[in-house]
């Protein structure tokens, strides 16, 4: 059993960075990729960027690459993401995922979700 807490979100104007952060629970973080999800009102959940276990592999959407940048702290159990240069649409609610071995672009594929935290960006 996983257990995930985001926390850093919050309000802020575009062009400004924000650091989100998530800790997780367990003994075998290490063998996680983390995931970073968000859903806009009325939109799908949709995939941020993730960061596997093993290798610390990325990947990230299209519409964040270069803005966005995950790094994970195994020791910590944390997982951040850097999101720099915001935009009004990147609001939305920010998950963290986790799920074993490579990361995945699905969220069908996560096994365990976090709280979730809101991120708005004014124009």
């Amino acid at each position: 059993q996983v257990q995930l807490v985001e926390s850093g979100g919050g309000l802020v104007q575009a062009g400004d960075s924000l650091r989100l952060s998530c800790v997780a629970s367990g003994r075998t973080f290490s063998s996680y990729a983390l995931g970073w999800f968000r859903q806009a009102p009325g939109k799908e959940r949709a995939f941020v960027g993730a960061i596997s276990g093993s290798n610390s592999g990325t990947g990230y959407a299209d519409s964040v690459k270069g803005r966005f940048t995950i790094h994970r702290d195994n020791a910590r159990n944390a997982v951040v993401l850097q999101m720099n240069s915001l935009k009004p649409e990147d609001t939305a609610v920010y998950y963290c995922a986790a799920v074993r071995g490579y990361y995945s672009t699905d969220a069908r594929d996560y096994t365990y979700w976090g709280q979730g935290t809101q991120v708005t960006v004014s124009s």
